[in-house]
């Protein structure tokens, strides 16, 4: 059969998976077992995502079972802390299988309710657990990746993470939670991370507060050893361990952060009341980086960004769960038949230009965007 790539956010071939009826297979697929793993190392649970050829990408079936694990070792007293990673060399987790998840819902399968739905579950159990939770961002951590480890209370980054959340120039936005962690970045970073779908690298993720500590790479088997090794640690405890092993990396700490000649550009040119208005800013100030943001933001879905932009002016102010409950609202419109012929297009597409609907900003009209955010009743997310 033939093989469909996912945009270079996942870079790699999904199996098998064009015809719809194979997409329930596909996420629930009786590998489970080996697609994420779990043991008991001293008095830590470890959880390893292990499909490294797929980025360790996550689907519905390694939910099932990361979350009622987590469950299982908040309530055993033998287990004092969870540390997560990711299998082989090059990622922690670069996203969620979205195009299997966009397929059902053309399909008018219920993975697309069930996907986010219990995605967004595990976030917000990973979001108030009461045990140190750590995640070893050593790779690629994008989308669902982000969404498994930001929201811990311990993410430690080395020089080969790479963040983004890319998710504007899908035709979706910055899920799991995105409208909680990026506005509570500097001044208008998170917005503009957001909408830009730009990646961070290394140190840089850390720097900007995603990443709670920095690593080198060369020490993570050293400080996972060290971490299992903990007594009863209380957060503190962890905290201690994680901060002396941060100050024995001294890899790229010379290095400026990569935004840091930007940064008063983007709270200026990013502070507005509208994705137009920002376009407007963009275009009147004219410097390099000005216009390179103009052109990476024509690229990218209106509707997504109008989305995006509405999304975390809302999330400032609102709860971690909160703001749940407004994504999956969103993720269930973006299932709709509205969004995804865009989208498919350009999961599938092999020419990556995909022909938005509608094709300008000014033809997202207020009333689309507001019916996005609009309550389910009886089929919104309950926490």
């Amino acid at each position: 059969p033939n093989s469909c790539t996912i945009i270079d956010f996942i870079p790699y071939r999904l199996r098998s998976i064009c015809r719809l009826q194979r997409i329930q297979g596909h996420m629930m697929s009786s590998k489970a077992g080996s697609e994420v793993l779990f043991e008991k190392v001293g008095n830590a649970g470890v959880i390893t995502l292990n499909r490294p050829k797929a980025l360790n990408a996550l689907n519905l079936t390694m939910i099932r079972h990361i979350y009622p694990q987590l469950k299982k070792w908040d309530k055993d007293s033998e287990t004092d802390l969870v540390i997560i990673k990711g299998a082989g060399e090059k990622a922690f987790c670069a996203g969620g299988d979205i195009r299997a998840v966009t397929e059902a819902g053309k399909a008018g399968d219920s993975l697309a309710q069930d996907f986010f739905r219990e995605e967004y579950i595990l976030n917000n159990t990973i979001g108030t657990y009461q045990k140190p939770y750590v995640a070893l961002i050593d790779g690629i951590t994008m989308g669902g990746g982000v969404g498994l480890s930001v929201h811990g209370q311990f993410r430690v980054a080395t020089e080969k993470t790479l963040f983004a959340m890319p998710e504007t120039g899908i035709g979706l936005f910055p899920d799991v939670g995105g409208g909680y962690f990026l506005p509570r970045l500097q001044g208008k970073l998170g917005l503009f991370l957001a909408l830009t779908g730009i990646r961070l690298k290394g140190r840089d993720v850390q720097r900007v507060g995603l990443a709670t500590h920095f690593v080198q790479s060369d020490k993570i088997a050293s400080l996972e050893k060290d971490l299992v090794d903990l007594k009863s640690p209380s957060n503190t405890d962890v905290a201690q361990l994680l901060e002396s092993y941060q100050e024995q990396s001294s890899l790229d700490a010379e290095k400026p952060f990569v935004l840091q000649e930007q940064t008063e550009a983007i709270d200026r040119l990013f502070s507005a009341g509208s994705v137009e208005e920002i376009m407007e800013n963009l275009k009147k100030d004219g410097s390099a980086f000005a216009l390179k943001q103009t052109e990476t933001l024509s690229k990218m879905s209106p509707t997504s960004l109008k989305l995006t932009f509405r999304q975390i002016q809302e999330g400032a102010r609102m709860s971690l769960q909160e703001v749940l409950v407004m994504e999956y609202r969103l993720s269930q419109a973006c299932m709709t038949d509205r969004f995804s012929p865009s989208l498919l297009a350009v999961l599938i597409d092999k020419d990556q230009s995909p022909k938005w609907k509608p094709s300008t900003l000014s033809g997202v009209s207020e009333q689309a965007i507001e019916e996005c955010f609009s309550s389910l009743g009886e089929r919104d997310l309950k926490l």
